[in-house]
């Protein structure tokens, strides 16, 4: 089965009206947990040291990312292809995949073994954190978008939100995407 994309410019020319501008990339962070917070971030980064125009859009449970206080954790409940492997240890034991059942999963301080187990994962591999990858985005000049609406509905004030972030609703982020940027959704 094929499929056919109409109305879209190809990467190679994707930019403003003007063909000398740079790459654009939207992107739409929707979900705050550890898991979740990492794909937008680290595109976004990436698309900003190529040389790319990039905003992410942060809204519902996505807003938290911005907040100064931000504790993101995993929650492998309801996310069954999550692999549990442990950070310590021989090789062999850290190579292991370790089937957990879903009860498990929903045990009271489990998310927060999940979330320990995960950050020194990453972090035995090198990988920044969130807090690091999404002040990366900030010194590249992402910009860092968040829903007013989101939060007006979750009473969270511009105070509470890093520094260096843009306020504005779906029509901002609409005005930025629609001029042809490639859009992605996490």
């Amino acid at each position: 089965m094929q499929y056919a994309i109409r109305n879209q410019p190809s990467a190679k020319s994707m930019s403003k009206s003007d063909p000398n501008a740079p790459k654009r990339l939207a992107i739409i962070a929707s979900k705050g947990t550890l898991d979740w917070a990492y794909p937008p971030l680290i595109l976004a980064s990436a698309g900003a040291a190529m040389g790319w125009d990039v905003a992410i859009f942060h809204t519902f449970y996505g807003l938290p990312l911005l907040l100064k206080d931000l504790e993101a954790e995993v929650s492998p409940l309801g996310n069954p292809a999550m692999p549990m492997k442990m950070p310590f240890g021989p090789d062999g034991f850290q190579k292991i995949n370790w089937p957990i059942p879903t009860a498990m999963m929903a045990t009271p301080g489990f998310n927060a073994l999940a979330t320990t187990l995960m950050k020194q994962t990453f972090k035995n591999k090198g990988v920044a954190s969130i807090p690091e990858m999404r002040a990366m985005c900030v010194e590249a000049g992402v910009n860092m978008i968040a829903c007013q609406m989101t939060m007006d509905v979750m009473g969270i004030k511009k105070e509470d939100l890093i520094d260096g972030i843009e306020i504005g609703g779906a029509a901002t982020f609409l005005k930025y995407a629609s001029e042809n940027a490639m859009c992605l959704a996490f």
